[in-house]
């Protein structure tokens, strides 16, 4: 008896799964291992496995099965019935785009992301911009055909492609809130700080040691290294799958805190992916619900979690033992101190909570100019500068400060950036909802125990992979819908503390 069609699509997404998994792992290596000299052989290495996986997923035979397998939908379960509406997703958003214009893109984000990192090795924006632009037409192209196909506005077919179910509409009405309270809340928690400045942290901290701190805090969390790894890279990142995670960060000898919370942020991203639904490891409904809520994930442990008394509690001693240091200013309190400094600063990277929306804000306007024309490539290092004086009123000495700070727009990441500030309002609104539910998570957490916190997520987050959009996901898992209040209601509690004996933990 031959299987149904539903079972059929079930091994076609599987084999597309794997393929998926291959891609990964060329661009971690990419990034990692490869000679830069080798970036023109591995664009052809890509586009042959981009345009073999886009061929197999917009065949004839693949829409039959989708058909036929709606008609029958009585026949399936609730996990099945949320897995053939991803397949149809994922088809639908293939299909709007040609293969020939999905081989010429990925070539040339190899190209660019290569002539990228040079650039930045030699602070010049104007050897990247010629790759820029190429990228930029080219996902322009994309945007126009998705929006199309999906009714659409072309950006918004980009943000969906990051973060289904969400548009401008949703970032303009979070930006918009965020923008009425955080720019006098960063002058008044400067202020406040600036009342109490702690200690100064001094020293050398080698990479060797750095890492060995990270990998100790990591196994903690729950990473596990027997099906997954840390390296280093120019900008930190996540690939691969739930069975073969890869994890990067960069380690700064005189920062002790940088290259952690780089690592702690990517493992966020990485329990994520480890905690979605095993037995639909290898289907679209398997998958994240999208990276704002992946952004949510890897923001609530690296600022939330991180950048907490308990948590500064657990991690001190280790501090302690991995460099040697002791004296009053690694006391926990001037630790915490130095871990939620406000500071208006030039990298988003290296943001704290309440810069870091504005950073987002700036990328958000600027990628929407390149790709409607209003803003040319070559024009885009002013616009930068300008911008971030707007908003912060700081200006980059050079473009490695500036506009070549970030990798995704050289690999064609456009509307990916609003996922990092909505990330952040998901992550707060979570965050109170399990403190509410879990009143011994500080202990836990001073500890060192994460299962607790991971548990929570387990259940009303990375356990639904795609089965409901993330709104259903946030109304069941916090009672609301997406809303800033949580957010800057947290952040003021934690920055407008006027004593350690009443803060927020």
């Amino acid at each position: 008896m031959s299987a149904s069609p539903y079972k059929q699509l079930e091994q076609e997404f599987k084999r597309l799964h794997a393929f998926r998994g291959a891609l990964a792992l060329l661009r971690w290596d990419a990034a990692v291992m490869m000679p830069r000299g080798s970036a023109d052989v591995r664009g052809e290495q890509l586009a042959a496995l981009e345009t073999e996986h886009h061929a197999l997923l917009t065949a004839p035979k693949i829409t039959r099965l989708l058909d036929r397998a709606q008609a029958n939908l009585q026949q399936l379960e609730d996990w099945q019935v949320a897995n053939l509406r991803e397949m149809r997703r994922q088809r639908d958003h293939a299909i709007a785009t040609p293969v020939t214009l999905v081989s010429r893109l990925t070539k040339a984000a190899s190209r660019a992301e290569s002539r990228w990192l040079e650039a930045r090795a030699e602070g010049k924006f104007e050897t990247f911009a010629p790759y820029l632009e190429e990228v930029v037409h080219l996902v322009r192209d994309k945007a126009a055909l998705l929006g199309q196909a999906l009714n659409l506005a072309p950006y918004d077919a980009l943000v969906d492609e990051f973060s289904p179910g969400l548009t401008t509409l949703d970032i303009d009405a979070m930006f918009k809130a965020l923008s009425r309270r955080m720019p006098s809340l960063i002058r008044e928690s400067i202020a406040l700080q600036e009342s109490r400045p702690p200690q100064p942290l001094t020293g050398k901290f080698p990479a060797g040691k750095q890492r060995a701190l990270a990998v100790e805090v990591m196994k903690a969390v729950g990473f596990p290294f027997d099906r997954g790894r840390l390296d280093e890279s120019e900008h930190p990142f996540t690939e691969g799958s739930s069975g073969d995670i890869r994890i990067t960060t960069r380690f700064d000898p005189d920062d002790v805190f940088s290259g952690l919370l780089g690592a702690l942020h990517e493992t966020g991203h990485a329990m994520y992916d480890l905690g979605l639904p095993q037995d639909w490891r290898d289907q679209p409904v398997g998958r994240d619900r999208g990276m704002a809520l992946e952004e949510s994930q890897s923001l609530l442990i690296e600022m939330m979690v991180c950048r907490s008394r308990p948590f500064v509690r657990y991690v001190q001693p280790l501090i302690s033992r991995h460099f040697g240091v002791s004296g009053p200013e690694w006391d926990p309190e001037n630790v915490y101190a130095h871990l939620t400094r406000v500071q208006r600063g030039l990298i988003r990277v290296d943001a704290d909570e309440l810069t870091y929306p504005l950073h987002i804000m700036l990328r958000y306007e600027l990628e929407k100019q390149l790709l409607s024309g209003q803003l040319a490539v070559r024009d885009l290092p002013e616009a930068w500068n300008a911008g971030m004086e707007q908003r912060l009123g700081i200006r980059p000495s050079n473009d490695v400060e500036g506009c070549l700070q970030d990798i995704h727009w050289a690999v064609g990441s456009f509307g990916y950036f609003p996922s990092y500030a909505l990330g952040a309002v998901i992550a707060a609104q979570l965050y109170e909802s399990m403190r509410a539910e879990l009143p011994a998570l500080d202990e836990q957490l001073s500890r060192g125990e994460f299962s607790g916190l991971f548990g929570w997520l387990r259940t009303h987050v990375h356990g639904l992979g795609a089965k409901v959009p993330v709104q259903d996901l946030l109304k069941n898992a916090t009672g609301k819908p997406l809303n800033a209040t949580s957010f800057i209601r947290y952040v003021e509690a934690k920055y407008l503390e006027t004593s350690a004996s009443s803060a927020a933990a």
